[in-house]
């Protein structure tokens, strides 16, 4: 008799296994198409920079973003926005840092108020370096672990961060009247960043700190009497032409700089290996890239602002020159003895230049005398004329 309820229902228990069973796999069969969907979606990235929209180094951002989007195939999206979209230029570190947002494109010399240090990677003293050795310190000399050290050690930033493309050296600025020797600075409103500032107030100069969309509004409006950005095409595109007639070009308050693109670190440690592996080699990839695209872009802004702005291209005369080595000597022992992390980066850099620079200038033919041999000769175009001297 027991077993009879047992004989008897089984069937219908067989029914509902098999029903239910079918059940599982028609739910799974129904799931399984919404999982490999969201696998496959790709991951979108909300990036700022410190630049605006019409500035060539918001194309450098954008430049930057869609390599990674094409190396990934698409997985992986960042979305570009230009400088304030969501913070101000200053402010996209600490943005970066709290996960408003997910990463961005700047330069470090724009965090010199937090820390003097960050100024070392990129708006430092040169030794005589060019950008591209700086980076070389970056990725061979032991540039890219004092870098993490900062970011995260002593300044607690959870940020994950890329210091890539080469910056030539930038104009001394743009004035209303031509610079003649170190005396001009004395009581001067001028513009720049980094420890920038510091060279120039040493020089006797009354320093603002603008960020890029800002400055030419600054000089219109008389709130500074002269500045520097950093590039022809830039300053070409920026309206600096519109507000001065006379550019002053070398100088070693900013010989060399590079960008520095940073990620939310929890965000970027989130990724896939291979996602992140993108990233740096993106970098990489874009560093190459951009310090061609600015061999052209700068070369050809360069002929238009003289041929047909009429701006006066100037050679900052040696006495200006020698004033500001003289002022990085007082800037930067004063910062070491302020900063030990400041102290312990510059000694590497120095130590990283002399015997780079050693080595290049022993070895790399000078430019000079070839471009002398092969162009001088020749009359140059009407209102071509090369930067004089002042």
């Amino acid at each position: 008799m027991s077993s009879n309820p047992v004989v008897k229902n089984a069937p219908k228990r067989r029914k509902f296994l098999t029903g239910a069973a079918a059940g599982v796999a028609g739910a799974a069969t129904l799931a399984f198409p919404a999982i490999v969907r969201g696998q496959n979606a790709p991951i979108s990235l909300r990036f700022q920079s410190t630049w605006p929209t019409k500035d060539i180094f918001h194309e450098y951002a954008l430049d930057f973003a869609k390599r990674v989007n094409d190396m990934s195939a698409g997985r992986l999206r960042i979305e570009v926005l230009p400088a304030g979209a969501v913070v101000k230029a200053f402010d996209l570190i600490d943005a970066v840092n709290k996960g408003v947002l997910d990463g961005g494109h700047g330069v470090s010399g724009y965090w010199y108020g937090k820390n003097s240090a960050y100024s070392l990677f990129g708006t430092g003293p040169s030794f005589g370096m060019d950008a591209n050795m700086l980076l070389g310190w970056i990725h061979y000399g032991g540039g890219r672990e004092f870098y993490s050290e900062l970011q995260r050690k002593v300044m607690g930033f959870d940020v994950e961060g890329f210091l890539y493309g080469p910056m030539p050296t930038q104009p001394l600025g743009w004035f209303k009247k031509v610079i003649k020797g170190p005396e001009d600075f004395k009581g001067l409103k001028f513009r720049t960043i980094g420890l920038s500032i510091d060279v120039f107030k040493e020089m006797g100069a009354s320093v603002v700190a603008l960020p890029g969309g800002d400055i030419v509004a600054g000089l219109d409006r008389g709130l500074i009497d002269a500045a520097e950005f950093n590039n022809a095409s830039s300053d070409r595109i920026l309206g600096f032409p519109d507000v001065s007639k006379i550019c002053m070009l070398q100088s070693y308050h900013q010989p060399l700089e590079c960008f520095e693109i940073l990620f939310s670190k929890k965000r970027y440690d989130s990724l896939p290996a291979d996602l992140r592996e993108i990233i740096g080699n993106a970098a990489t990839a874009s560093s190459a890239d951009m310090s061609w695209k600015a061999m052209s872009r700068y070369s050809q802004d360069y002929i238009e602002m003289r041929t047909k702005q009429n701006v006066r291209f100037f050679r900052t005369p040696r006495s200006i020159l020698q004033a500001q080595l003289n002022a990085w000597d007082r800037v930067v022992e004063a910062k070491s003895k302020e900063n030990p992390l400041f102290a312990k980066i510059l000694e590497s850099q120095r130590a990283w230049a002399e015997r780079v620079v050693n080595w290049s200038n022993d070895t790399v033919v000078p430019n000079d005398v070839a471009f002398a041999h092969y162009f001088a000769r020749k009359a140059a175009p009407a209102g071509a004329a090369p930067a004089k001297k002042a």
